[in-house]
C-alpha cells in the first residue's frame, strides 16, 4: 500500500519547495502582489495554507516509514481535519476581509497638541 519511499520522498521535497515559503513569507509581513488589498485576512490565510502542508506531511510521513495498513488509515483521516481547519480559515479570512472592506479605509490618529 505505501509504494516506493522514493516517490514520498520526492513528492514531500517538491511540496516543501512549494508550499512553505508563501504562508511562512506570509506570516513574516510579505503579501503577494494578487492579496495587497486584502491585508485584513492575511495570517489566517497563512495558517490555512499551513494546515494543507500539514496534510502533506501527515500522508507522507507514515508512508514513508512503511507504517501499517491502520496506521496510515488513521493519519489519512487526521488529514481530512486539516481539511476541515484549512476550509475554517479561509471562510474566517474571507469574512475578516468583507469586514474590513465594508468598514472603509482606516485614517490615521491626529495628534493632540
Amino acid at each position: 500500500m505505501n509504494g516506493n519511499p522514493l516517490y514520498h520522498w520526492v513528492a514531500l521535497a517538491v511540496s516543501t519547495a512549494l508550499m512553505l515559503p508563501v504562508p511562512v513569507a506570509m506570516l513574516a509581513g510579505w503579501a503577494p502582489p494578487w492579496m495587497r488589498k486584502r491585508q485584513a485576512g492575511m495570517r489566517l490565510r497563512a495558517y490555512g495554507f499551513l494546515c494543507f502542508y500539514a496534510l502533506v506531511l501527515v500522508n507522507a510521513i507514515p508512508r514513508i516509514a512503511d507504517a501499517s495498513y491502520e496506521t496510515v488509515m488513521a493519519c489519512m483521516n487526521v488529514g481530512l481535519g486539516f481539511i476541515a481547519a484549512a476550509a475554517v480559515l479561509f471562510l474566517l479570512a474571507e469574512r475578516k476581509d468583507s469586514r474590513a472592506q465594508a468598514a472603509g479605509p482606516v485614517e490615521p490618529a491626529r495628534s493632540q497638541r
